[in-house]
């Protein structure tokens, strides 16, 4: 671990879905990878069966959090090349059904701690350049039914990214986000619990909704946080860049 030629990636929401998929997928790519996230016996379980991983167990919307893992980051392997801010929460209901604790956790986790980590990360990333890796969401581009929170959420990541890739393009650090539509996640199946709606009838809808007759999975959007993070896409920074099947289309 104290190679610190071998490239770094932190990935938060590291315990289930994209998380998980961009952990395997920058593993296999030769990168030091730090498994951030909530859930200590789901990162221990991922990270054991991973050389040159480590994990981080903590609420990264404290935000003093964020100088915490970067920091044990730096500590373990001595640089960081790439964030991923993947983790995320959903809770399913109009602005007039959203309460007070729904929209504050729901910008706690979408919004804010992807502030925070960025914040602390870009001046490890200056000497060397990096990139900064925001898992949004169409609804960030675009509005949706019984989401209010979700929508504003991912829409203020979506602006934060192109805020920050202006600020610090001269610091040799990109910073893009990427916006899924559908993704066949744990997270997709605790939305359909929270609609009162059968997954496997959800899938079915969701696969309509997609031009390509299916909905994205995560190996496919991890797949696209690697192109991002390589020096294939050296002029592609502050861009929102949408994989759900055309379903923006």
């Amino acid at each position: 671990m104290d190679n610190i030629m071998t490239k770094v990636v932190v990935i938060t929401g590291a315990s289930s879905g994209i998380g998980v998929a961009a952990a395997l997928k920058f593993h296999q790519q030769g990168y030091n990878v730090v498994l951030a996230g909530r859930n200590e016996a789901r990162l221990n379980a991922l990270a054991s069966t991973l050389a040159n991983t480590i994990i981080w167990a903590g609420d990264l919307t404290q935000s003093t959090a964020g100088e915490t893992l970067v920091n044990f980051t730096i500590a373990n392997f001595g640089r960081l090349d790439v964030l991923i801010n993947c983790a995320g929460v959903i809770h399913r209901a109009t602005a007039l059904d959203t309460t007070d604790t729904q929209w504050i956790e729901t910008m706690a986790v979408n919004l804010n701690a992807p502030f925070y980590l960025s914040r602390a990360a870009i001046p490890h990333m200056k000497e060397a350049g990096g990139t900064i890796l925001n898992i949004a969401s169409d609804w960030g581009l675009k509005g949706g039914a019984l989401a209010a929170a979700y929508c504003a959420s991912k829409g203020g990541l979506v602006l934060l990214t192109k805020a920050m890739a202006i600020d610090h393009a001269k610091d040799k650090i990109r910073i893009n986000a990427i916006c899924p539509g559908d993704v066949d996640t744990p997270m997709l199946k605790i939305e359909s619990e929270q609609r009162g709606i059968d997954y496997k009838a959800a899938m079915i809808d969701n696969n309509a909704d997609s031009l390509t007759g299916r909905i994205t999975q995560p190996d496919e959007v991890a797949a696209l946080c690697l192109y991002l993070a390589s020096d294939c896409a050296a002029q592609i920074t502050g861009t929102a860049i949408s994989i759900d099947g055309g379903n923006t289309a």
